[in-house]
C-alpha cells in the first residue's frame, strides 16, 4: 500500500458543465432534462480494462494489478468550522495505491464463464467496502498528537456484512414473500414468477429512485459521474485533464447500476423453472440463486462493454443507461482533478494498451 498527499490546483469548483454552458445555463441550474447530458456528451468507442466506483469525496480506480483511492480531504478550516467539503477551499488529495491479486489468474478453474463472474464480484465488492473505508477514514479529523483516526474493522465487517443481508431480503425474499400471500389466486407458475419479477423490479426502481432524492449523497453522485467520463475520456485516448474529461457523458455502459437492473430481469428466468414449490424451497431457491443470477449479468454486461458500438445492443442497454441519470451527477472540475488521480496512480503501475493475454487472463471490472 502506498499512500501520497497532494494539493491539485483548483479549477472553478461549480463550472458548468457543456450540456449547461451551450445552453445558457447558470451552474446552480436544475439537472439536465432527461437525456440531455448522454446526447451532448462524447461516448467512447472501446472497452478498456479499467473499472471504478464513487466513494466518500472521492474515487476508486481499479485495473488489473493496481487499484487505487484518491480522496479529497477536508481543510483544517473546513474542520473546524464543520462544514461540507463543497463549502470554502479545495484540501488536499490524497491517494492510496494498493496491489490486486486475481483468484481466476492462479486457479483456472475460476475462470468458467458465470464462475468468473461470481468471483469478480466477490472481489469488486471487496475491494468497493475498502475503498469506502479509506475515504472515510480521510474524512475523519486526527486527534492532536495521535495518528488519524480510523473506524475499526469490526464496524466495517458489520457493515457488509448488515449491507449484503439486507439487499437479499429486500430484492430477493420480500418479492417473492408477498407474491407468495397470493399465489392460490394467480393459480399459475407462469404468473407467479411474473408477478414475483415485476414486484422486485418495482422495488429496485423504487428503491433507486429514493436514494437519487437523499441530499446527502449528491456528492458520492457528481464523483460516480466524473469516475465514468474520467474512463472514457481514457479509453477515447484523450490527454486525462479535467476540460477533456467534462464532455463526455457522465453515463457509461458497464455501469454497476446497469448491472443492478440486468440483475433484476434476469432473474425472472432464472427463478421461471422452479415452479410453485413449499415456500422454504422458495425462499432457499431466491437465496442460493443470487450467485448463479450475478455469474449471468456479469457475463452481459462485459459483453454490452465489448459490443457498445451495435445498434441492437445499445437498444437492450437503454434502460440501464437511463437509470445512470438517478445515480450520477454533473461533476465539477475539481472532481474530475480528483477521479484523475486515482486513475494516473493505476497507470502509472501498468499500461492497459500493452498487456498480454496473459495478463488479462481472469479480469473481469465493471466502471
Amino acid at each position: 500500500m502506498t499512500t501520497t498527499a497532494t494539493q491539485l490546483p483548483a479549477e472553478d469548483t461549480r463550472a458548468a458543465p457543456p450540456s449547461q454552458a451551450e445552453n445558457g445555463s447558470s451552474a446552480g441550474a436544475a439537472e439536465p432534462r432527461l437525456g440531455a447530458s448522454e446526447e451532448l456528451g462524447l461516448q467512447a468507442g472501446r472497452d478498456a480494462p479499467l473499472g471504478g466506483q464513487a466513494v466518500l469525496e472521492g474515487v476508486m480506480m481499479r485495473g488489473v494489478s493496481t487499484w487505487a483511492v484518491a480522496v479529497r480531504k477536508p481543510t483544517a478550516e473546513q474542520l473546524a468550522e464543520g462544514v461540507s467539503p463543497q463549502e470554502g477551499s479545495a484540501g488536499e488529495v490524497e491517494v492510496t495505491t494498493f496491489p490486486l491479486e486475481s483468484a481466476a489468474r492462479r486457479h483456472r478453474a475460476l475462470r468458467i464463464p458465470i464462475l468468473r463472474g461470481v468471483v469478480a464480484l466477490g472481489s469488486s465488492l471487496a475491494i468497493g467496502f475498502r475503498a469506502l473505508e479509506v475515504s472515510a477514514n480521510a474524512q475523519l479529523p486526527p486527534e492532536e498528537g495521535e495518528d488519524p483516526q480510523e473506524i475499526s474493522k469490526g464496524l466495517w465487517a458489520g457493515t457488509v456484512v448488515v449491507a449484503l443481508a439486507l439487499a437479499v431480503v429486500l430484492f430477493f425474499l420480500v418479492p417473492v414473500g408477498l407474491t407468495s400471500l397470493i399465489k392460490h389466486q394467480l393459480g399459475s407458475s407462469l404468473l407467479f414468477w411474473l408477478v414475483e419479477g415485476l414486484l422486485r423490479t418495482a422495488i429496485f426502481l423504487g428503491y433507486m429512485a429514493a436514494l437519487s432524492r437523499v441530499r446527502d449523497l449528491r456528492r458520492v453522485f457528481e464523483y460516480h459521474g466524473a469516475e465514468h467520463k474520467t474512463i472514457s475520456c481514457y479509453e477515447a485516448g484523450l490527454e486525462l485533464t479535467p476540460p477533456n474529461a467534462q464532455r463526455f457523458s457522465r453515463l457509461h455502459p458497464r455501469c454497476g447500476t446497469s448491472f443492478l437492473l440486468v440483475v433484476m430481469i434476469v432473474a425472472i428466468f432464472v427463478f421461471a423453472p422452479i415452479g410453485l414449490p413449499a415456500w422454504y424451497w422458495l425462499l432457499l431457491t431466491r437465496i442460493l440463486g443470487v450467485p448463479l443470477i450475478a455469474g449471468i449479468s456479469f457475463e452481459l454486461i462485459k459483453f454490452a462493454g465489448r459490443n457498445r458500438s451495435r445498434a441492437w445492443v445499445r437498444a437492450v442497454m437503454w434502460p440501464g443507461m437511463k437509470l445512470q441519470l438517478l445515480t450520477t451527477r454533473e461533476p465539477d472540475h475539481d472532481q474530475l482533478a480528483v477521479a484523475i488521480a486515482a486513475l494516473e496512480a493505476v497507470l502509472a503501475r501498468e499500461k492497459p494498451g500493452d498487456l498480454s493475454a496473459e495478463d488479462l487472463v481472469g479480469l473481469e471490472v465493471v466502471a
